[in-house]
């Protein structure tokens, strides 16, 4: 079952899509073919001019987005970076803080066994009040005791 080719009536070209190659004009001067001719011409035109402004509108619309995103990132990036800052000060103040603690533990300390020196010392001095107002009473009890046996 063989079918039988059908000779072409033109010549096979290269297919290329319509909206690439523009329409040539028919030198037989047809009129409602030259004016759908020139009607599809005409949309080429347009239509290329249309894709034309699609693109610039595009690269522009794209620029626009990098635009922002460039703003967002520099709006966010700074802040990570007043973060940054605030956090390298606040470290240092930290360490400030922490280098008077211990000065101040150290003077402490030192307030410390100074105060207990001063309460040693009074007690001390209290013992030995104590001591000699026990003396005095012996003292006191020994010429008693002496000037009694001298009257006798």
């Amino acid at each position: 079952m063989n079918s039988p080719q059908r000779p072409s009536a033109r010549a096979r070209r290269p297919h290329l899509p319509e909206c690439e190659k523009p329409p040539q004009p028919n030198p037989t001067g047809n009129d409602l073919e030259s004016s759908l001719l020139q009607i599809f011409t005409d949309h080429h035109h347009t239509s290329l001019r249309l894709r034309e402004t699609t693109v610039i509108e595009t690269e522009k619309a794209k620029k626009e987005a990098a635009r922002v995103a460039d703003l967002l990132v520099d709006k966010v990036n700074g802040g990570v970076q007043e973060s940054f800052v605030n956090e390298k000060r606040i470290e240092m103040e930290i360490r400030g803080l922490a280098a008077s603690i211990v000065r101040f533990m150290k003077q402490s300390d030192q307030w410390l066994a100074a105060t207990h020196s001063i309460n040693t010392a009074i007690k001390e001095i209290g013992d030995f009040e104590n001591w000699m107002k026990t003396m005095e009473y012996d003292c006191k009890s020994i010429t008693t005791a002496i000037h009694n046996i001298h009257k006798e």
